[in-house]
C-alpha cells in the first residue's frame, strides 16, 4: 500500500465548515465504538457548531455509536432541543453536562463523555488519577473532579454551575462515582485528551490489580513530564489525522 502524503497541521485560527465538524465528529463516534470505550447507545460526544449563536451537534438517540454519520448528527440548541427535522429522537437530559461545559467554555469547541469501566473504576477511587506511568503523568493537575449529585437532568439544573466551576479551565475532569469528561478546541483535541486518559486508567487498575507495591515518581519529575509533552490549539492533531486515514480505509461511510 502506497505511502499517504504527509500530514499537513492545521491552522488554529481556520473556522471549519458545518460538514467539516460533522465528519470530525462522526469519526470521533466511530473511534470511541472501536476502541470499546461505549456504554450501548448512552454516554455523548458533541460540537460546536461554527456562526452565530449556540448550536451543536450531538448523536440520535438509540443509534450504537458505531452507526453513527456525519449526516445522522442532530442540531441542538443550548436546552438539547432539535433545530432540524430528525426522525430519531435526541435526549436532552444527556445534553445536560456538554450543555453546561459549552456554554460556561468559550473554548469548548468538542465534549466528550464516557463510562467505561477504567474511568468508572478510577471514578469510585479516592486518589483520583495517579501519576503511575508517562502517559498518567501528562494528565498532573489536568484533570478536575466533580462530587456525584446524582443523574444529571433537568431537574437539578444548579448542578451546572457547580460543574463549570470545578472543571475550571483544565481539559479534563472525573466525575466521581460516574464518568470521565474531555473538552477541546477541536475534536481531535478532545479525542486526545480522552484516549489518553482512558489509557492512564486502564494502567491505574493494571498496576492496583497486581497487588504490588505502586511506585509513584517524585512531584518535580511528574511536573517536568507534564511540561514536556506541551499544549497549543492543535493538540492531538498529528494522530487524529493517522485515525482519519484508518477510518477512511476500514468504515469510509462515516463521513456520508
Amino acid at each position: 500500500m502506497p505511502l499517504p502524503p504527509p500530514p499537513v497541521k492545521p491552522d488554529p485560527d481556520r473556522v471549519p465548515t458545518e460538514q467539516e465538524v460533522r465528519e470530525d465528529l462522526a469519526a470521533a463516534y466511530r473511534l470511541v465504538a472501536m476502541f470499546g470505550m461505549t456504554d450501548l447507545v448512552f454516554t455523548h460526544l458533541s460540537a460546536r457548531l461554527p456562526g452565530e449563536g449556540h448550536r451543536f451537534l450531538v448523536n440520535p438517540y438509540g443509534l450504537l455509536f458505531e452507526e453513527i454519520t456525519a449526516s445522522s448528527l442532530v442540531a441542538v440548541d443550548a436546552e438539547g432541543e432539535p433545530l432540524q427535522a430528525t426522525a430519531w429522537p435526541v435526549n436532552p437530559a444527556g445534553f445536560v453536562i456538554h450543555s453546561a461545559v459549552h456554554l460556561g467554555r468559550n473554548d469548548a469547541m468538542c465534549v466528550m463523555h464516557t463510562h467505561t469501566l477504567a474511568g468508572m473504576a478510577v471514578a469510585a477511587q479516592s486518589g483520583g488519577l495517579l501519576p503511575l506511568n508517562q502517559m498518567s503523568m501528562e494528565f498532573d493537575g489536568r484533570v478536575a473532579l466533580h462530587d456525584y449529585e446524582g443523574i444529571a437532568a433537568d431537574d437539578n439544573l444548579s448542578e451546572r454551575d457547580r460543574l463549570v466551576q470545578d472543571l475550571g479551565e483544565r481539559p479534563c475532569m472525573i466525575l466521581r462515582h460516574h464518568g470521565l469528561l474531555t473538552v477541546g478546541r477541536s475534536v481531535a483535541e478532545a479525542f486526545y485528551w480522552l484516549y489518553y486518559l482512558e489509557q492512564a486508567c486502564r494502567i491505574q487498575l493494571a498496576a492496583q490489580s497486581s497487588g504490588a507495591p505502586l511506585a509513584v515518581p517524585p512531584a518535580p519529575v511528574v511536573r517536568r513530564a507534564r511540561d514536556q509533552f506541551g499544549t497549543g490549539p492543535t493538540k492531538g492533531w498529528l494522530p487524529w489525522q493517522a485515525l482519519k486515514r484508518k477510518l477512511d480505509r476500514e468504515q469510509p461511510d462515516y463521513r456520508a
